[in-house]
C-alpha cells in the first residue's frame, strides 16, 4: 500500500534500500515459479535506493519530501513494452533482445521524478498481443492462484507481479482489455483511462487508436494515486489531453449513495460464465445496499465490438510493426511469433486496395455506433457495471493455438478501448475452485474521479484485497 510505504519511509521506520532488498528477494524466490519478470534490474534499483536514503537523510522537512516526491521510495515495475532507460526493453520478443533505449517513457519519467523505484520489466504477450500471457517469447506467465492457469493478458505479468508482492505498482497498457483481464483473473485493481489521459510516448505501439496507459495496484487508493502522477498533457503526445488531472484520491470515501449504475443488458448473457454472472449479481446487490439506484441500460451494438475491433487492431499493428524491418532496428522480421505474424497478415488483408472500404471503413463507421450508444448510455447513468471476462482462466496451453478463442475472451473490454472510455477493474469475488473474479466499472471521458469513488466503496465493503494466493 503505497500511503503506509510512504508514512514508514518518511518517518524513517524504514529505509529505502530495507525495502527495495526485501522485495528483490521476494522476486528472488518467486519469479521462477511465476515468470512475472523478464529483467530484474537489481544494481539500479539499489542505486537509486541509496540515492533516496542519503535524501531523506539529509531532508528535515518530511512535509517537503511528501510533497515532492508522492511515490518516495514505493517499488514498480513496467511492462517491458515501456522505454526504459538503460534497461533491456524487449517487447517480450526476440525480435528486440538486447535494446537497450536511450530515454524513458513519459509515464516512466514521471513516477521517476515523483520518487519512485524501478525493479525491472514484466513479462507479457508478444508486443502485447494476447490475452492470456502466452504469447510471450520468454514463456508464459503463470497465475499465482493456480500455476496451471494464466494470469490473463496482455500485461500478464504485471498481475502476477502485484498478487505475488513483488512490487506496489505494475505498468501496463490496455488496447482491449490487457490491463482489466490480468486483474480480474488475480484478485487486482488496474485502471484503464480515458484514451489521451496518460502518454503514449516511449511506449512501443500496439494499436494506436486504441492503446491506454494505465497500471495494476493491490488496492483502488493506489491506483488513483498512481494515476494522479502518470496522467496530464505531454508535448511528445499528440494524443495526449490537454483536459486538467483532477485530485483522484479528493472525495474518493465520499460513498455512491444517490448515483445511478447501469446494467448492460448485452453484457450478462448466458454466454457468460455463471459464477461470473452470480458475482456480479452480488455487487450489484451491494451497490443497491450502499445508496445506488439500479439501472438496465442497452447498448444496442454491441455485438459488433468484436469484429469491429480485430478489424482496426490488426489494421494498426500491421502499421505500426512496419517499423520493425531489421534494418534501422530489431532482428530480422523472420523472428515475430506467429500471433504477431497473424495479426500483421489480417491487418494488411483489411488495408489492401478493394478490402480497405469493406472492412477499415465500415469498421470505423460502426465504432462511431459504439461511442454513441455509451454517450446515450451516460445521459442516463454515472458508470456502468459489467464482468470482465465472460470466462474463468484457462490452464496454460489450454486455448493457446486456438486464436477465435482467445479473441472471444475480449469480448467484454474491447468496446471501452473503441469508444475511449476509462474503465477500472475491481475484485468481485471467487469462483468454487478459489480463482478470482473482477467486475469492471466504466465512466464517461476523463471522469476516472467517479469510477475511483465507486471502485473504492466496493472494496471497502468486500476487502477482497485482504485475500492473497498461498505461495
Amino acid at each position: 500500500m503505497i500511503k503506509k510505504t510512504l508514512q514508514e519511509l518518511t518517518e524513517k521506520q524504514l529505509s529505502v534500500s530495507e525495502l527495495v532488498d526485501s522485495y528483490l528477494k521476494r522476486i528472488d524466490s518467486l519469479n521462477k515459479k511465476l515468470n512475472a519478470f523478464i529483467t530484474i534490474d537489481y544494481e539500479g534499483a539499489r542505486k537509486r535506493a541509496k540515492e533516496l536514503d542519503e535524501l531523506i537523510h539529509h531532508e528535515n522537512n518530511l512535509n517537503h519530501i511528501n510533497k515532492k516526491y508522492p511515490l518516495f521510495g514505493i517499488p514498480v515495475a513496467h511492462k517491458d513494452i515501456y522505454s526504459t532507460k538503460s534497461i533491456e526493453t524487449t517487447a517480450a520478443s526476440n525480435i528486440l533482445k538486447g535494446y537497450i533505449p536511450p530515454y524513458d517513457a513519459t509515464a516512466v519519467k514521471r513516477a521517476h521524478d515523483a520518487g519512485a523505484v524501478v525493479l525491472g520489466k514484466l513479462n507479457c504477450d508478444a508486443f502485447a498481443h494476447g490475452a492470456t500471457g502466452e504469447n510471450s517469447d520468454f514463456g508464459p506467465t503463470k497465475n499465482p492462484y493456480d500455476f496451471t492457469k494464466i494470469p490473463g493478458g496482455s500485461s500478464s505479468g504485471s498481475g502476477a507481479a502485484i498478487a505475488s508482492d513483488l512490487c506496489i505498482v505494475a505498468s501496463g497498457t490496455d488496447t482491449g482489455g490487457s490491463l482489466r483481464s490480468p486483474a480480474s483473473f488475480t484478485n487486482t485493481t488496474a485502471i484503464k483511462p480515458t484514451y489521451g489521459r496518460v502518454s503514449r510516448y516511449g511506449i512501443i505501439a500496439m494499436a494506436s487508436s486504441t492503446d491506454s496507459i494505465g497500471h495494476i495496484t493491490r488496492t483502488v487508493e493506489d491506483c488513483a494515486q498512481y494515476l494522479s502522477v502518470t496522467a496530464g498533457f505531454d508535448p511528445h503526445d499528440a494524443t495526449s489531453s490537454q483536459s486538467p488531472v483532477p485530485d483522484y484520491l479528493e472525495g474518493i470515501d465520499e460513498g455512491v449513495r444517490g448515483m445511478k449504475i447501469g446494467i448492460p443488458k448485452e453484457y450478462m448473457t448466458d454466454g457468460v460464465d455463471a459464477e461470473i454472472r452470480q458475482a456480479t449479481e452480488v455487487v450489484i446487490k451491494k451497490y443497491e445496499s450502499l445508496g445506488a439506484s439500479i439501472v438496465s441500460v442497452s447498448l444496442a451494438h454491441t455485438e459488433y465490438a468484436l469484429a469491429v475491433y480485430y478489424i482496426v487492431q490488426p489494421s494498426e499493428i500491421s502499421s505500426n510493426l512496419g517499423r520493425f524491418d531489421g534494418i534501422r532496428f530489431g532482428a530480422t522480421r523472420d523472428q515475430f511469433g506467429a500471433e504477431a505474424k497473424r495479426r500483421i497478415m489480417i491487418g494488411t488483408y483489411a488495408l489492401s486496395t478493394g478490402y480497405y472500404d469493406a472492412y477499415y471503413l465500415k469498421a470505423q463507421k460502426v465504432r462511431t455506433l459504439i461511442i454513441e450508444d455509451f454517450k446515450k448510455a451516460f445521459e442516463k447513468v454515472d458508470v456502468l457495471l459489467a464482468p470482465v471476462s465472460p470466462v474463468m482462466p484457462p490452464k496454460i496451453g489450454e486455448q493457446v493455438n486456438d486464436p477465435l478463442k482467445n479473441y472471444l475472451m475480449d469480448v467484454l473490454v474491447g468496446p471501452a478501448n473503441l469508444a475511449g472510455i476509462p474503465s477500472l477493474s475491481v475484485p468481485a469475488g471467487f469462483s468454487s475452485d478459489g480463482m478470482p473474479i473482477g467486475v469492471q466499472i466504466m465512466g464517461n471521458h476523463f471522469d476516472e474521479k467517479t469510477l475511483f469513488k465507486v471502485g473504492y466503496a466496493l472494496e471497502r465493503e468486500l476487502k477482497l484485497y485482504e485475500r492473497k494466493p498461498d505461495l
